[in-house]
């Protein structure tokens, strides 16, 4: 597929289609995140893949509240990735500190949209989620304290294949040359 076709196939899907997603499709997917760039090398990540439909209802549980309803959709969700930040290198740690700039942080956005294209190409849908019980996260995975959870990211095949018009600022509206 070519490049600018991936990203406006890519959209962030909230319905799925009850079709479990094959290993050999997240194996792809991971292999194009292990291959994702990273400050000064550091791959300050981990994926736990989350394919037990009892321990990802749990944590789609988890996404949401009886308040806040908008990422209920996660229980169709057939596979979750939880994108856990691992301690950087050294000299990235330093670049971090010394330029007031979270360069994992940075890094952990490169490889989730690395793990996005991978399944859209594949025919897969995926949708990032920032909103969710960190705690009861770490708890159900037992994912060590002190680690951060930057995203959760839902996997499967979309319901629905037809796209949405994609509503986006104008490129003038985004770009400026050699002045602001």
């Amino acid at each position: 597929m070519e490049f600018l076709q991936l990203v406006n196939e890519r959209e962030s899907t909230r319905r799925y289609a009850d079709r479990p997603v094959e290993i050999e499709k997240i194996d792809a997917i991971l292999e194009a995140c292990r291959l994702a760039p990273s400050a000064c090398n550091s791959q300050p990540w981990k994926f736990v893949m989350i394919t037990d439909r009892d321990l990802s209802l749990e944590l789609a549980n988890a996404t949401f509240s009886q308040v806040l309803q908008f990422n209920r959709f996660t229980v169709q969700a057939p596979v979750m990735a939880v994108l856990v930040m691992e301690p950087a290198r050294m000299l990235s740690q330093i670049g971090s500190t010394v330029k007031d700039k979270d360069l994992s942080l940075i890094d952990t956005g490169i490889v989730a949209e690395h793990f996005c294209l991978a399944a859209a190409e594949l025919g897969l849908g995926t949708c990032m989620l920032g909103w969710f019980n960190e705690k009861k996260v770490r708890q159900l995975l037992h994912i060590p304290k002190g680690k951060r959870i930057p995203l959760i990211i839902t996997l499967g095949y979309p319901a629905d294949q037809k796209k949405r018009r994609k509503i986006r600022k104008s490129t003038e509206e985004i770009r400026s040359f050699n002045r602001y």
